[in-house]
């Protein structure tokens, strides 16, 4: 599976009744949770690579990239465009990338 299938698949699942799909129900509680989800999802990841156990570090970076694309989608923004600020950032180190926030 791609990112960009999954995508389709999240955006698919958001136009289902939110008593049907945990996509939808997630997404009518607004960004702010989606934002929410996705960090609980980020942390149990974190503590997984930490821990060193492989398996579980898989599942939980399954449940961050698709809870990042439900988060995208309840921002209306399009992972077409997060590829193209990673496009963008290509032809510089990340050091240079870094120092231009600044």
């Amino acid at each position: 599976m791609t990112l960009d299938e999954l995508e389709q698949i999240v955006a698919a699942r958001a136009t289902a009744p939110a008593d049907e799909s945990w996509t939808a129900k997630l997404l009518a509680k607004g960004p702010e949770k989606c934002a929410e989800k996705f960090g609980e999802e980020a942390i149990e990841a974190v503590i997984e690579a930490v821990k060193g156990d492989r398996d579980r570090l898989t599942s939980e970076a399954a449940d961050v990239l698709f809870h990042l694309l439900v988060m995208l989608k309840s921002r209306d923004v399009a992972l077409a465009d997060v590829m193209a600020e990673l496009d963008r950032r290509q032809g510089q180190s990340g050091l240079q990338e870094k120092a231009k926030r600044s």
